[in-house]
């Protein structure tokens, strides 16, 4: 079965973007896009629609719905894009799309009340949750703004792509992190940005000029035996590693500057509850500007 690149929608101009960003990923990709707004609105079956506090809010949600797909489709005549309204809370509405998603586009500002997909700590919970890559786009976000500027320094969508950078850990599994972002290297031709934060450990006092230049080599060394296989699988990717010595979360909201999509792990939870994504995916989604991918793994 062919699993469709889902978008949620909530009416604010991050998904707006999100929904573009997802119309774009889905081309790449040679998939359908689904468009989905979550509104516990909607009347119950038999209940009287007509009535005025029920007529105006429900005419206001379905147009958040019909607006994105009337703009989708006339910006993107060749993508396949299936709209549903569904009465459901935005959170669980987002896990059960995701199950059948490829991956889960959102807006990482939503309204800031209810129906806004990233609004508050129950939102973060739920993207903790997905078991599915999540896409976390920002107001504003265009298709130039993946591409390098042209020759006199202006936006355009007609140059070659920037780079996909990926926050790597040598230290635990990623298989899954690498390969989503490899992919989007090949998909967009560009190349990947391989980013390792390498520290002294601080129960080793203050080191050594020798000691400190061992412990980087090392990292260095395991950056590129990680790395080794997934140039073999994917040759066309070139790759550049980028180690920096700091703690993770620091070093890569600097190291994303200029990339045109970041990558980064999010351990799965397997608890019901708590919104924990991880101390570096949290000050990622906080501080780094350009779409964020939160690619679970074990």
């Amino acid at each position: 079965m062919t699993r469709p690149v889902v978008a949620g929608l909530d009416g604010s101009k991050a998904s707006l973007a999100a929904a573009d960003w997802a119309a774009r990923e889905a081309l790449r990709r040679g998939l359908p896009l689904r468009l989905v707004h979550a509104w516990e609105g909607l009347p119950d079956d038999g209940a009287d629609a007509d009535l005025p506090e029920i007529r105006v809010p429900q005419y206001r949600a379905r147009r958040v719905l019909c607006g994105a797909l009337e703009l989708l489709n006339e910006r993107y005549p060749r993508l396949y894009i299936a709209a549903e309204q569904v009465r459901k809370q935005p959170g669980p509405a987002l896990l059960a799309e995701a199950e059948s998603a490829e991956l889960l586009v959102i807006g990482s500002q939503g309204t800031g009340g209810v129906g806004g997909f990233m609004s508050g700590s129950v939102a973060m919970a739920t993207v903790a949750h997905v078991d599915r890559p999540v896409v976390l786009v920002r107001a504003g976000e265009t298709a130039a703004d993946e591409h390098l500027p042209d020759g006199s320094g202006k936006a355009s969508a007609d140059t070659p792509y920037r780079d996909v950078a990926i926050a790597v850990d040598t230290g635990g599994p990623c298989d899954d992190v690498l390969d989503f972002a490899f992919r989007e290297a090949e998909l967009r031709k560009a190349p990947l940005r391989a980013v390792h934060a390498w520290h002294v450990p601080l129960t080793r006092g203050v080191p050594s000029v020798e000691e400190r230049t061992r412990i980087r080599e090392e990292a260095e060394r395991e950056l590129v035996e990680l790395l080794e296989p997934w140039r073999a699988k994917y040759p066309g990717v070139v790759v550049r590693e980028n180690l920096h010595e700091g703690r993770a979360a620091h070093v890569l909201v600097r190291a994303a500057g200029g990339a045109g999509l970041l990558v980064v792990g999010r351990r799965r939870r397997r608890a019901e509850v708590g919104s924990h994504t991880g101390p570096v995916a949290h000050a990622l989604l906080h501080h780094v500007h350009r779409p964020v991918v939160l690619v679970p793994h074990d």
